[in-house]
């Protein structure tokens, strides 16, 4: 997992260890021999895709480098009810400890991959492709995205820094939508920065002000029905990369994806996912 190797998300465990642990697992510390070794195994209780499987090692190793971690699993493996996705042995405090902190992580990723790979297979057949967004969880964010991608979704930007997206209250300020562009631009070459620029429209009028100020990556088409979509990428008629956005559920999504739109942008993904049901449980 090539996020390991990011210092903000080792920097993130290392938080969520303070936050947990604090001075000590004193439960597991009160009532277990300090000498008791033993093995546990993580089982699916839910059907999914799971992710976390190298954090989890991470994690566990990070709590007592002793711990033999074995995985039955690999990311973005499809899981049913009652796969044994890892074994963990060795100190049986050390398990206990990092217990809570592992199935949090890979509960919440798994949950994120899980309708991220359910959203996907609605669209394998479209030329569509489904989008996260911002609405992350602070802190998880590069984790929840990456997770996104395990379930066969793509990320949109990552941050405020590497993309301009001029929003309805960024033109309303602006004063309109070719003078955001322009001072977008201007910006840009002043700061000698090379982002593409995507602006956001309510209406088709809008649509038609963004194609002739030009100068811009993507049109983000929002709260649009179906059947202005339609009318407004046929208007946009690929000088631009289009994007829905807005009010699209799981039931609706096919139908926006026959419009030929170039991206539709889903904030559920992240922000009201169901984590995936996952239990750690001692081999007797």
């Amino acid at each position: 997992m090539e996020l390991l190797q990011n210092n903000d998300i080792k920097e993130l465990i290392e938080i969520a260890i303070r936050e947990d642990v604090g001075s000590g697992d004193h439960s597991s510390l009160a009532c277990i021999p300090a000498d008791k070794k033993g093995l546990a195994y993580c089982v699916a209780k839910e059907a999914g895709v799971i992710a976390g499987i190298e954090l989890a090692q991470y994690i566990f190793k990070r709590i007592d480098s002793d711990l033999t971690y074995t995985p039955h699993k690999k990311d973005g493996d499809e899981i049913q009810v009652g796969d044994r996705i890892f074994d963990i042995e060795g100190s049986d405090i050390s398990i206990l400890t990092a217990e809570r902190l592992v199935l949090n992580f890979m509960q919440r990723l798994s949950g994120i991959a899980t309708q991220s790979r359910k959203i996907s297979n609605l669209l394998k057949d479209y030329h569509t492709t489904i989008l996260d967004t911002r609405k992350t969880t602070p802190g998880m964010r590069l984790l929840e995205k990456w997770a996104v991608k395990l379930g066969g979704c793509d990320n949109h930007r990552i941050g405020l820094y590497d993309m301009i997206m001029i929003k309805d209250n960024h033109i309303d300020f602006a004063g309109g939508i070719g003078q955001a562009i322009e001072k977008t631009q201007q910006y840009l070459r002043f700061k000698g920065l090379n982002l593409p620029i995507e602006i956001e429209t309510r209406n088709l009028d809008e649509v038609q002000q963004a194609i002739d100020c030009g100068g811009i990556t993507r049109i983000m088409l929002d709260n649009f029905s179906p059947s202005l979509l339609a009318q407004a990428v046929k208007l946009i008629d690929k000088k631009f990369e289009t994007e829905a956005s807005g009010g699209i559920t799981v039931d609706t999504i096919q139908e926006y994806a026959a419009t030929g739109v170039d991206f539709i942008s889903v904030g559920a993904l992240t922000h009201s996912s169901k984590s995936l049901d996952l239990s750690l449980r001692a081999e007797k």
